[in-house]
C-alpha cells in the first residue's frame, strides 16, 4: 500500500521517547516523515500536538466534511527492561505502544495521500502530546485546534495496541469502552517526634496504613458487587529516617469507575474512611479529589460501521465486541464527546511470547508487524467513512432507495 517504512520510524521513536506535553524530538521525526506529502499542518499553541490535513474532494453543495484519526505520541516514566535491540536507554519508555500509534498514523498518511482522489472529504491526522495523565486532548480542544480544520466533523477514530493480546485481534463495543479516572490525594497530618517516644507525638503513618487497608474493604461493602470499582494507590510516602516520626504521610491513588453515580459513592466512602482513620489516631487529613478522563463513549452506529470495515481487513474471526469496558482511561474521550467516534483495541503480542507483559510494564513488547494492520484499517476506515457520509444523505432523500441501503 505504501513504501513508507513504518517499522523504522517506530523503532526510532521507541529508542528516543519523550514524556509530557512538549515532545520536540518526536515531532521533528514525525514531521520529517510527513514532509514529502506536503500536507497542511495546524499547530497547537499550548503543546506539541498538531494536525496534518489531507484535503480531499468536496460535496456537491461545497460544504467540507472531515474525519479524524488520532495517534498519541508521548511515553511513560518507565525504565525499559524489554530486551529489545532498539530499547530506550533513558528513564522513559514507550511502554503503552504510542510509538506504534504514531508510526501507523504516519503510514496511513502516506497511503491516504496517494489516494486523494478516493477521498470524499478531508482527513485530519491528529498527532497528540500528553495523553498519559496530562489531558492533552482537552487542551487542544479548548484552544480550538480542531476548529482550524474548517470542516464539518463526520466521525473520529483511534486505535490502541495491547501487548498481551494476540496480534490482529480487534475489540471494541458500543457505549463506554474505557473507564473514568479520578485522582485521590490524601495527606495525613500529625505531630512529629522521636521514634523512642511516640506517645509524645501524633504519628500519621498508622492512619495512612489503616486507610489503605480499609478503603478496598469499605468499597466492597458500600457498592454493589455488580458495579465495577478499582482503587489503586500508586504513590505512598512518609518520613525521612527510621527513628523520626514524621509530621505527615501521604498517598496518591487512582479510582476507576464506569458510572458517574458509582463514582460519587466511591469518593464519599474514601473520604469517610480517611477522615475516620485520621480521627481515630488523633491526626488530621486533607483530601483532594480530582476528576480525570471521562469514559470513552463509542457511538453505536459508528461501532457497527467500523467493525464491518475491520472484519473486512482482519477477518471476522478476529473482530468482536468487548464484553465489558476496560478499566484504563483515555483522553480520546474528549474527542468522542465532540463527534461520533470509534475507539478500538488492537492486539500486538509478539509471536512466540507465552506470558506477555501488559501495557505500562517495563518488559512490555509489541509486534512491529501490527503496523501494517493498523495502517490498512485506518486507511480503509477513512476512505469508506467519508464515502458513507456523502452517500447517506443522498439515500435518505431518494424514494427509490431501499431501506436496506439507507
Amino acid at each position: 500500500m505504501t513504501t513508507f517504512d513504518a517499522v523504522a520510524l517506530r523503532r526510532d521513536l521507541h529508542a528516543d521517547p519523550e514524556i509530557g506535553l512538549r515532545l520536540p524530538r518526536t515531532v521533528r521525526r514525525v514531521r520529517t516523515a510527513l514532509a514529502p506529502l506536503r500536507l497542511e499542518i495546524l499547530d497547537s499553541r499550548e503543546t506539541s500536538s498538531f494536525i496534518a490535513v489531507i484535503r480531499g474532494a468536496t460535496t456537491s453543495e461545497g460544504a467540507r466534511r472531515a474525519v479524524l484519526l488520532r495517534a498519541d505520541m508521548d511515553a511513560l516514566p518507565v525504565v525499559e527492561a524489554s530486551g529489545e535491540a532498539f530499547a530506550s536507554a533513558t528513564e522513559a519508555m514507550h511502554a503503552c505502544g504510542h510509538d506504534l500509534h504514531t508510526a501507523a498514523l504516519v503510514g496511513a498518511a502516506h497511503a491516504l495521500a496517494a489516494r486523494r482522489a478516493d477521498l470524499a472529504g478531508d482527513v485530519a491526522l491528529l498527532f497528540q502530546a500528553g495523553e498519559e495523565a496530562l489531558d492533552g486532548a482537552r487542551l487542544l480542544v479548548e484552544e480550538g485546534l480542531l476548529d482550524l480544520v474548517g470542516a464539518e466533523w463526520v466521525a473520529g477514530f483511534a486505535l490502541h495496541v495491547l501487548s498481551d493480546r494476540p496480534r490482529g485481534e480487534i475489540r471494541s463495543r458500543a457505549g463506554a469502552v474505557t473507564g473514568s479516572g479520578t485522582s485521590v490525594h490524601a495527606v495525613f497530618r500529625g505531630v512529629g517526634g522521636h521514634g523512642a517516644t511516640p506517645h509524645l507525638a501524633v504519628d500519621p503513618i498508622p492512619a495512612l496504613v489503616g486507610a489503605l487497608g480499609h478503603i478496598p474493604v469499605a468499597l466492597s461493602r458500600g457498592i454493589d458487587a455488580h458495579e465495577a470499582v478499582v482503587f489503586t494507590p500508586g504513590y505512598v510516602h512518609a518520613g525521612t529516617r527510621r527513628n523520626v516520626i514524621p509530621e505527615s504521610a501521604e498517598f496518591d491513588a487512582t479510582l476507576r469507575t464506569f458510572d458517574p453515580t458509582v463514582r460519587e459513592r466511591a469518593v464519599a466512602i474514601i473520604e469517610r474512611v480517611c477522615e475516620g482513620l485520621a480521627a481515630a489516631h488523633g491526626a488530621a487529613v486533607d483530601i483532594a479529589i480530582t476528576q480525570g478522563y471521562p469514559s470513552v463513549i463509542v457511538d453505536a452506529a459508528e461501532h457497527r460501521f467500523a467493525s464491518a470495515v475491520a472484519a473486512d481487513v482482519f477477518g471476522a474471526d478476529l473482530v468482536g465486541d468487548a464484553p465489558r469496558p476496560a478499566a484504563m482511561t483515555e483522553d480520546f474521550s474528549r474527542i468522542a464527546a465532540l463527534m461520533p467516534s470509534w475507539f478500538a483495541f488492537l492486539g500486538a503480542r509478539p509471536d512466540g511470547v507465552a506470558d506477555p507483559a501488559a501495557n505500562h510494564a517495563a518488559t512490555a513488547r509489541f509486534d512491529d508487524a501490527v503496523l501494517g494492520d493498523a495502517i490498512e484499517l485506518e486507511t480503509r476506515w477513512a476512505i469508506e467513512r467519508l464515502r458513507r457520509a456523502v452517500e447517506r444523505p443522498r439515500a435518505a432523500t431518494d424514494p427509490n432507495t431501499s431501506l436496506e441501503t439507507r
